[in-house]
C-alpha cells in the first residue's frame, strides 16, 4: 500500500449495505444463517435423578436422548435441533414444581418433558397450566390427571400409559386365574399416594366385574419409598390371602419381594403385581419367585416384533442395560414431539398442539405397530397391554396374553361416565 492510499475500512453500515445487495448470500466467505435456524428448541425435562428411585429419571432420559439425537442426525426442523435440559427433582413435588418454573422462565425452554412420578406430575400440570407452556406427561399413570376435567388443560399431553386401561385388562387376566384356581379370597398391597390408591381401587372394580365372587380381605398402604416392609408381610400372612395384588414399582417392589421371599410369601399365595415384568424389576430381585403374575411394563419380547426387539437391543447396546417402562414411555414422548415439528413445521407451543389433536404414529410400542394420541383428553391409546407369569432368567415372561382394547375402551367410556368425567 503505497503511503498515499487510504486503508479499505468496512464501517458497519457499509458491511450490512453490502450483505443486503448479496440477498443474504455468502459473507466474507460464510452462508448466512438465519436467527430460526440457528435456534435449538429447548426441551425443559424435571425427573428424578438421584435416590431410590432414580433409574426412573436416567432410563427416562436416556430413551429421549436416544430419539432426539436420531431427530437432530437428519436435520431437526429445518436446521434447528433439539436440546434438552435435564434437572433432578429429588422425587420432591415442590422440588418438581420450582424446577419447572426455572427451566421455563430462566432456561429459555419452550416445552417441557414431565418425567416425575405421578406425585409430582400434578405440581408441574399446574405450572404448565399458568406459564401456558406445552406440556408431555412422560411417566404419570393415575388415571384422573387428564382423565378428569378439573385437571386437563389444553397444553398438556399424556404419552404415559394410564391406570385404568391397566386395571381393565389387569382384572380382566386375573378374573380368569382367579375362576381356574378358585382364588376368592384377596388382599392389596399398595403404595399410599394417589397412582397407588387409584389404580388398586380401579383394578378390583374390574376384578369383580368379571369375577364376582371375589373377596377383598384386607388392605396394606405402605409408603411411597418405604425402606422396611415386616409390619405389611406380617399383616398380610396373618391374612391368609388366596391372591395379592400390588402396583409397588422400581425399588420399592424389589425391596418388597426380596423381604417377601423370607417370610416365603409368594409360596402362600398368589401374587399379581402390575409392575413387575419391567427389566428394572427382573433383573434386580435377588431370588425372582416362578409364576408372579405381571402386566407388560417393558419386555423386549412383547409386543413380539421385529421393531420392539431391535428397539430393545439398540437401548442396550448403547446404555449396557435393558430398556424401562419409562424408557418406552419417554421414547413416544420424543416420537410424538418430532412429529408433530414435522407435521407443524414450527415449534410454536399452540400449534403443536393442535396437531397433536389425534395424531397417530408409528410405534413398535404399539398392539399394531402404531399409538394414538387421543383428541378428547390428550392421552395415548393402542399401546401394547398384556398380562402373564414369570420366570427366573429369559424371556422373563414367555407367555402374554394381550388386552383387547375395544373391551379397554368400552369400559373406560363407561368409568368416564359414572365419575363425570363427560
Amino acid at each position: 500500500m503505497s503511503k498515499n492510499q487510504k486503508p479499505n475500512r468496512i464501517t458497519r453500515r457499509r458491511f450490512l449495505k453490502n450483505a443486503t445487495a448479496l440477498g443474504g448470500a455468502a459473507v466474507l466467505g460464510f452462508p448466512m444463517i438465519s436467527r430460526s435456524q440457528a435456534k435449538t428448541i429447548r426441551v425443559g425435562m424435571p425427573t428424578i435423578l438421584s435416590g431410590r428411585v432414580a433409574q426412573l429419571g436416567t432410563s427416562s432420559r436416556n430413551a429421549v436422548m436416544m430419539e432426539v439425537e436420531k431427530f437432530n442426525a437428519a436435520g431437526g426442523l429445518g436446521g434447528r435441533r433439539i436440546e434438552m435440559v435435564v434437572r433432578d427433582s429429588k422425587g420432591q413435588p415442590q422440588e418438581a414444581a420450582r424446577v419447572s418454573r426455572e427451566l421455563v422462565n430462566s432456561e429459555g425452554c419452550e416445552i417441557l418433558f414431565d418425567a416425575e412420578a405421578s406425585s409430582g406430575a400434578f405440581a408441574v400440570n399446574e405450572v404448565a397450566r399458568d406459564l401456558g407452556v406445552l406440556c408431555f406427561h412422560i411417566n404419570s399413570e393415575t388415571s384422573a390427571l387428564t382423565a378428569d376435567p378439573k385437571n386437563r388443560i389444553p397444553n398438556a399431553f399424556r404419552t404415559a400409559r394410564q391406570g385404568v386401561h391397566d386395571s381393565i385388562a389387569g382384572g380382566h387376566y386375573a378374573a380368569s386365574v382367579a375362576k381356574a384356581k378358585g382364588l376368592r379370597q384377596w388382599m392389596t398391597c399398595s403404595p399410599d399416594y394417589a397412582y397407588g390408591r387409584d389404580t388398586t381401587a380401579q383394578y378390583l372394580e374390574y376384578l369383580k366385574l368379571f369375577y364376582p365372587q371375589a373377596e377383598v380381605v384386607g388392605e396394606a398402604w405402605p409408603k411411597l419409598f418405604q425402606p422396611d416392609y415386616t409390619e405389611v408381610i406380617t399383616k398380610i400372612l396373618q391374612a391368609k390371602p388366596q391372591a395379592l395384588y400390588s402396583c409397588l414399582w422400581g425399588g420399592d417392589l424389589t425391596s418388597y419381594i426380596d423381604q417377601g421371599n423370607i417370610y416365603a410369601l409368594f409360596k402362600a399365595t398368589q401374587f399379581f403385581a402390575v409392575n413387575m415384568a419391567d427389566y428394572t424389576a427382573l433383573t434386580v430381585v435377588k431370588n425372582l419367585p416362578v409364576g408372579i403374575h405381571s402386566g407388560n411394563r417393558y419386555i423386549k419380547t412383547f409386543p413380539k416384533t421385529a421393531a420392539n426387539a431391535a428397539w430393545g437391543d439398540a437401548y442396550r447396546a448403547k446404555y449396557g442395560e435393558y430398556p424401562t417402562n419409562w424408557a418406552w414411555e419417554s421414547a413416544t414422548t420424543a416420537n410424538f414431539l418430532t412429529a408433530a415439528l414435522k407435521k407443524a413445521n414450527s415449534a410454536d407451543g399452540k400449534k403443536l398442539a393442535e396437531v397433536l389433536r389425534g395424531l397417530k404414529i408409528d410405534s413398535p410400542f404399539g398392539t399394531d405397530g402404531t399409538i394414538t394420541m387421543r383428541a378428547e383428553d390428550q392421552t395415548i391409546i393402542g399401546y401394547a397391554i398384556g398380562w402373564g407369569t414369570t420366570i427366573s432368567k429369559e424371556p422373563y415372561m414367555p407367555e402374554v396374553t394381550a388386552g383387547d382394547w375395544k373391551q379397554i375402551l368400552e369400559l373406560e367410556l363407561d368409568w368416564k361416565k359414572r365419575n363425570k368425567y363427560i
